[in-house]
């Protein structure tokens, strides 16, 4: 076993962890109880705002901001890392499901602050969000992982998604490590690297070596192109 498999986490790590998997359990029953009641958003905000405090270890003073102005329109929260604006949180009422429509609000004023990070929640899901947004290009959204506190999902792997919206992980920006490895292993990533002139070779090789046959380049590009790869992921 490597080094590097066998380090043990730093202790900020274990705690997070450690409060995260104490606190999961803790705030399960109330947020069902909110579900079954179907309460408001307001209700919803207090659910919230506790798990904010509790689980993830923000203070509501010095880290939420909440009704953040921008530019006319109101984020439910501004979430500050040491004064430093890192994050706008979107929250709906608890029994309401999740859908585009509120991503696309909280996008819009994450794109406006120029922030990366949105996190959409209705207090029993978390879905935390990387906002690209650069100038002249299309603002392209993608989901880094969610987590329902009241799913089968196994205690360590809630924990482990988790962790990176705590205070503490959020300040080393682990999830911004744990976003480019999602980005280089995407579709689109695979894609782009399946029709490389160096994968393309390899394959051309590996033919040969099983069939005897080597197909030309353009011939093994297109036929990626039409059986294999998704439409909606091909090169332009």
């Amino acid at each position: 076993m490597s080094d590097a498999a066998t380090r043990s986490a730093p202790k900020w790590e274990t705690d997070a962890k450690d409060n995260l998997k104490a606190a999961i359990r803790k705030f399960q029953k109330p947020i069902a109880d909110l579900v079954q009641r179907d309460v408001n958003e307001g209700d919803t905000r207090i659910f919230v705002n506790d798990f904010l405090r509790s689980a993830l270890d923000y203070d509501q003073y010095a880290d939420l901001t909440t009704e953040f102005a921008v530019r006319g329109e109101f984020a439910d929260y501004g979430v500050r890392i040491e004064q430093q604006l890192v994050a706008f949180i979107e929250v709906k009422r608890a029994a309401q499901a999740l859908n585009v429509r509120h991503l696309r609000q909280v996008e819009t004023y994450a794109v406006k602050e120029g922030l990366e990070w949105v996190i959409l929640t209705n207090g029993q899901v978390w879905q935390a969000y990387h906002v690209a947004a650069k100038t002249g290009q299309q603002v392209v959204t993608t989901l880094v992982f969610e987590v329902d506190l009241l799913s089968d999902e196994p205690p360590a792997k809630k924990v482990g998604k988790l962790f990176h919206l705590h205070r503490s992980a959020l300040k080393r920006q682990t999830i911004a490590e744990l976003w480019k490895q999602r980005a280089a292993t995407s579709p689109s990533a695979l894609s782009k690297i399946l029709q490389s002139d160096a994968v393309l070779t390899a394959i051309r090789s590996e033919i040969w070596r099983a069939s005897r046959y080597k197909p030309e380049t353009g011939e093994l590009r297109d036929a990626l192109r039409s059986q294999v790869i998704r439409p909606e992921l091909l090169l332009p």
